[in-house]
């Protein structure tokens, strides 16, 4: 989970720098798709917000030692940050691959 933990930080921080750098880029889809697009990037990104503290305290309680508390968070935390990473992955094919 360290690695991951990691690996998710040195994304976003390639992410943060491409994104400063290009700026936005318009979705250009149009009908029933558009609407799957901005749910999807909606919940994608306020969940993406979200789980940043969550990981922050999952890890924080497992490095601790307290490791009950770190299983009763990392229920939620886990579904969360898989939901963000697979979310992220449709935003991108969908506006770069449609």
């Amino acid at each position: 989970m360290t690695a991951a933990f990691f690996t998710s930080v040195l994304f976003l921080a390639s992410y943060l720098t491409y994104h400063f750098q290009v700026g936005s880029v318009r979705f250009t889809g149009q009908g029933l798709v558009r609407g799957v697009y901005f749910t999807v990037l909606i919940s994608h990104t306020l969940l993406a917000v979200a789980i940043v503290p969550l990981v922050l305290v999952t890890l924080a309680r497992a490095h601790g030692g307290r490791f009950e508390a770190h299983k009763r968070l990392a229920r939620v935390t886990l579904p969360l940050w898989l939901y963000v990473s697979a979310s992220g992955v449709v935003v991108y094919w969908m506006l770069y691959r449609l």
